[in-house]
């Protein structure tokens, strides 16, 4: 249990910390790669899509082996895409398309964010408390805003702050920890950082934040953490 005294800001993970990893896997990501096909041929020359492509065509030319993608495909551009998706790639173009199919599935109804039930309570306490909550995740910031706006315990943006996505930085990089912090004006010291994984905790210690691994019911335990451990939101004041 994270101890009491309180931190001023909390800067929050996402998958498996506030969210199941399963609506990412199971969820987000089929459906992105299931409609990434149809979405590129509507909006190809869109400036953002055709931005991302681009990208994308440099990423995919400069791909290290030995598991090469299939070949570029004008005729088929998605293909690139799906097989990202696939390998769970970290690209920061591809997280700009999913957000915006994502987007779509929101809007009507087809996708809603499954919330741990402890996350509106806490996100209510810390607010109350004077506390500031902001965002750090490999998704995009709209698939951010999108997930907290339209979740099983309705919409939860009024508690969010700020949103930080790759474009700040990777985030197991203690640098990325620090411009959030600057972004935000406060001192690192200041802040909370709530993850599922040790090796972002281990980065944003090292920037100087305070730090909780969230290890939720179902998620094993490791034998010597490095941080203190959060079973529940309910645990952190």
């Amino acid at each position: 249990m994270v101890k009491p005294g309180g931190p001023r800001a909390i800067l929050l993970d996402v998958e498996g910390t506030t969210t199941p990893t399963s609506f990412v896997a199971d969820i987000l990501a089929p459906y992105a790669s299931e409609r990434m096909g149809s979405f590129l041929s509507a909006y190809a020359e869109e400036p953002a899509v055709r931005a991302a492509l681009a990208i994308l065509r440099l990423e995919h030319a400069s791909e290290p082996g030995p598991d090469k993608p299939p070949p570029w495909s004008a005729a088929d551009p998605g293909r690139y895409p799906r097989w990202l998706i696939e390998r769970d790639r970290k690209s920061g173009a591809l997280k700009e398309l999913q957000g915006r199919i994502w987007e779509d599935g929101y809007r009507t109804g087809l996708l809603v964010a499954p919330l741990f039930e402890d996350v509106p309570r806490a996100f209510t306490r810390w607010t109350q408390g004077g506390r500031e909550l902001s965002i750090f995740s490999s998704g995009s910031v709209l698939a951010q805003r999108l997930l907290f706006a339209n979740s099983t315990s309705g919409d939860q943006t009024r508690y969010l702050s700020a949103y930080f996505d790759t474009t700040t930085g990777k985030k197991r990089d203690p640098a990325s920890y620090a411009r959030i912090a600057a972004a935000r004006g406060i001192r690192p010291g200041d802040f909370l950082f709530l993850s599922d994984v040790s090796e972002e905790l281990d980065a944003a210690k090292q920037a100087g934040m305070k730090t909780g691994l969230c290890v939720r019911r179902g998620m094993q335990e490791p034998k010597a953490p490095r941080h203190p451990i959060v079973r529940s939101f309910d645990e952190v004041p």
